[in-house]
């Protein structure tokens, strides 16, 4: 079987309507997959005015703002109408990229179908419910993902370490590692503009901590807030970036009021405001991979990060940054210390995180999907063969 053989059924519950690291690693990877001459359909809700353009070409679901979350959309049908699409299409592989309903659906659809079904998990939806007062739920919410992912030929993990969950969980016992890269055009050291800093007031010598992300609360904005006030208590002198929105922002803007908030960047201008920082504080434990820590690495920063998926994978302890086990303020306030009192440990650690930024190219990642969906293909006709159909 060729790559030109593959005809790819994507389903993503935001593939552009909101800009997020999920969904820009599903469009380059579309984007790779049409090069290599794969025929890629995309299933998601729209909007009129998405965050960027879409790669390849797209057909909208139907679906319904989420409360208190407008801003994404949840998609609630796959109806006659997108049913026609795609048997038209006649794909020979079903990707989901989120555990929704029309996740479930499609996952049915090509089931019933004899289709080949690969799902890619992007975050932890099942560590959200602590963010909003909702742990009881957790224990629902793994059993409904693990009643999605064993029917699925292959899983697809962005590291190890997720894998590693996933497979403690029991949620398929074939998963492949795709884990992402990092645009190194876009990110890199070269970026950094001591002007840009002192615009914005920042003296040269004053240690800037960024933050880089949505804007929302399961991205551990309370721990970084609370290890920044830490911070202050102990009289160390530094300066905060916050470069993203969201619906929090009003709350962080009120915990960290002498915080500098850039709003969204985007291209040039988010390369800039990354690697004109001196750390990157991501505190997130809810990420599959932390794509916002592999850019700060290829902008050779340093990274603390909590001690969770993705982050064990790309921090290297002492080495690249400093990972924090569990979600104590006090411990990223004392990494934050030993950062500022220390300016060539900053640099030893930046170095390192970029030599590991630069292994990660986007174009050999990629390719490994495409040899994880021929691998699901043959093994659908396999287990069809053995049972007889």
């Amino acid at each position: 079987m060729q790559p030109s053989d593959l005809r790819i059924a994507l389903f993503s519950g935001n593939y552009n309507y909101v800009r997020d690291g999920a969904n820009q690693g599903l469009n380059r990877l579309v984007g790779y997959l049409l090069l290599q001459g794969v025929n890629v359909r995309v299933y998601s809700p729209t909007v009129a005015e998405p965050a960027f353009p879409a790669t390849g070409d797209l057909v909208s679901v139907p679906a319904v703002p989420i409360p208190g979350r407008s801003e994404y959309r949840f998609p609630v049908a796959l109806t006659a109408r997108v049913k026609r699409d795609l048997a038209e299409f006649n794909p020979n592989v079903v990707h989901i990229s989120s555990p929704d309903i029309v996740g479930h659906r499609a996952v049915t659809w090509a089931r019933r179908n004899k289709i080949a079904v690969v799902a890619s998990v992007h975050t932890r939806f099942d560590t959200y419910c602590a963010y909003y007062g909702l742990q009881f739920l957790e224990p629902l919410a793994r059993n409904i993902m693990r009643r999605l992912y064993h029917r699925c030929e292959v899983v697809m993990a962005p590291a190890e370490s997720t894998a590693s969950i996933l497979r403690a969980q029991r949620m398929n016992r074939d998963i492949a590692i795709w884990a992402r890269g990092v645009d190194r055009e876009q990110f890199n050291p070269e970026r950094r503009d001591m002007a840009w800093r002192r615009s914005l007031g920042i003296p040269d010598g004053e240690m800037v901590v960024a933050f880089l992300g949505r804007l929302v609360m399961e991205k551990g904005l309370d721990v970084f807030a609370d290890a920044i006030l830490a911070l202050i208590d102990r009289g160390i002198r530094h300066r905060v970036v916050v470069i993203g929105d969201g619906p929090a922002r009003t709350w962080f803007e009120q915990q960290l009021p002498d915080a500098i908030f850039t709003g969204q960047l985007t291209g040039s201008d988010l390369a800039r405001g990354l690697a004109s920082a001196d750390v990157l504080m991501n505190p997130s434990v809810t990420e599959a991979f932390g794509n916002v820590t592999l850019e700060a690495m290829a902008c050779a920063l340093p990274v603390i990060a909590a001690e969770a998926t993705g982050n064990n994978n790309l921090v290297r302890h002492r080495t690249t940054g400093t990972l924090v086990e569990g979600a104590a303020p006090e411990e990223f306030a004392d990494a934050l210390a030993a950062y500022a009192a220390d300016p060539d440990l900053r640099h030893r650690h930046g170095e390192a995180g970029l030599a590991v930024a630069q292994t990660m190219d986007w174009d050999s990642i990629n390719s490994a999907v495409v040899r994880v969906y021929m691998h699901a293909i043959h093994k659908r006709k396999r287990l069809d063969r053995i049972a007889g159909r």
